[in-house]
């Protein structure tokens, strides 16, 4: 089994939302007025070479971000919280045929949110079953959807996701998962916080645990430290669900990945020629 990091695209956002803005409920609108931008940020997608089947955990950013009416007008932070850059050869589907698979060959696509940098991909993958959780689902759709700063308009016609209800199956700390392969090396997990219906991916590969951890917090170091990003709306909720990564990172070897923490790459090939160097 071997998971690959594919990046679709760069996005800035402000610095409040990466490493926080404080308590109360003015902390969105703190974010929003901050003037200082984080450098570009990867965003990145994955694939999982699994006996399986292949698996991809989010699927990325489209090209079309970048054109004029893209993004919901009124909603203030695609106005004033957002810059990308994504050229149609860094969507997914390109990138896929580039490691030699195409997007037809991929069996599950989970996707850890509905924000458009993780599903901005999905019309490659009209053969893939798509996963998502309940309850993000339901946050996502219609004018409320749109308000809380997703894109529900722009997604296919044919998208009917396999929705995620967790079983009360504890993993570590967590009290419930979803097992996806037979195998049972492959769990999703629910990380509530960034939004209410975020999840994580965990891939147990060998001697360590890979932990595709979405938006839970932008870089390893954010979640080591505990701190929410800035447009959570429940931070109470982000700080329990960063407590429970670190308490299973804890217990065994984990190699972390957050999908904009410009490390993970690096992280994630050190951890791969490691273990490729144990097997030999």
């Amino acid at each position: 089994m071997r998971v690959h990091a594919i990046q679709t695209g760069s996005v800035a956002v402000k610095q409040r939302q990466r490493h926080g803005s404080g308590p109360g409920p003015g902390r969105v609108l703190s974010t929003l007025l901050d003037r200082n931008w984080t450098e570009p940020l990867p965003i990145l997608a994955w694939l999982i070479e699994h006996p399986e089947g292949l698996i991809v955990v989010d699927t990325g950013e489209t090209a079309r971000a970048l054109e004029p009416g893209y993004f919901t007008p009124w909603n203030p932070y695609f106005r004033f919280g957002l810059r990308e850059t994504v050229a149609a050869e860094q969507e997914i589907g390109p990138q896929l045929r580039a490691l030699g698979h195409s997007p037809e060959d991929v069996r599950w696509v989970v996707l850890t949110h509905l924000h458009t940098d993780h599903a901005g991909g999905l019309a490659h993958f009209p053969h893939s079953e798509i996963l998502v959780s309940e309850k993000e689902l339901e946050r996502a759709v219609g004018s409320l959807g749109k308000a809380r700063g997703y894109l529900p308009q722009h997604w296919p016609e044919w998208f009917a996701p396999t929705r995620v209800e967790f079983d009360q199956v504890p993993y570590g700390p967590f009290e419930a998962s979803r097992v996806l392969t037979e195998a049972g090396d492959v769990v999703l997990l629910p990380t509530p916080g960034h939004t209410a219906g975020h999840l994580s991916v965990a891939v147990r590969d060998a001697e360590r645990l890979v932990f595709l951890a979405g938006d839970a917090s932008y870089t390893e170091q954010l979640m080591l430290d505990g701190i929410a990003d800035g447009v959570t709306d429940d931070p109470k909720t982000a700080r329990r669900t960063l407590h429970r990564i670190r308490e299973l990172a804890s217990h065994e070897s984990t190699i972390y990945l957050p999908s904009h923490d410009p490390c993970s790459v690096s992280r994630l090939e050190t951890s791969q020629l490691a273990a490729a160097t144990i097997t030999v």
